[in-house]
């Protein structure tokens, strides 16, 4: 698996600390298959999962779901800044809107890394809002551990301008 870390661009850009970035590397960039996979460590402090009262049987400690979903947010951002140039410096920004489908599958105790895939699965792409459905797969020592489709609106706004989401049912 050939790693690439995110450059200092791309880190100055988040709308979020990088520490809640989550991944640590890109693993793919796949612009003719609309795909991203990158690599999130579990081995470190992660939100939620430093919070758990954990119980060697009633509740072991592993990657909470909360965190899951955030990272799936992550990934949306990844996706739209390497494979369609949308940058928050230039006035995009992206908020999930629907959660069609999200199963946990496994629990990930922390160790091992997280791969994830973020694949579009449709766009409807205007000049300053796009509405973008995505699949996500997050796999763990090879076995699927959480799968979704979710989708986001984009929207490139200016200073003083009003966020208006008006995201499709």
């Amino acid at each position: 698996m050939s790693l690439q870390p995110f450059d200092e661009a791309f880190l100055a850009d988040l709308p979020y600390d990088p520490e809640v970035l989550l991944f640590d590397a890109i693993v793919e960039l796949d612009p003719a298959g609309k795909r991203v996979v990158c690599r999130m460590p579990t081995d470190k402090p992660l939100p939620f999962t430093t919070s758990q009262r954990a119980h060697p049987v009633r509740h072991p400690r592993h990657v909470a779901g909360a965190t899951m979903v955030h990272a799936s947010g992550m990934l949306g951002f990844i996706h739209s800044y390497y494979l369609h140039g949308m940058r928050h410096a230039a006035g995009w920004i992206g908020y999930g809107t629907h959660l069609y489908q999200v199963v946990f599958r496994k629990l990930v105790p922390p160790g091992e890394p997280i791969i994830a895939t973020c694949r579009e699965v449709r766009a409807r792409r205007g000049a300053t809002k796009q509405f973008v459905r995505y699949a996500f797969e997050f796999r763990h020592e090879g076995d699927l551990c959480y799968e979704g489709e979710q989708s986001a609106v984009w929207m490139k706004v200016g200073e003083g301008d009003p966020i208006v989401m008006d995201a499709p049912e």
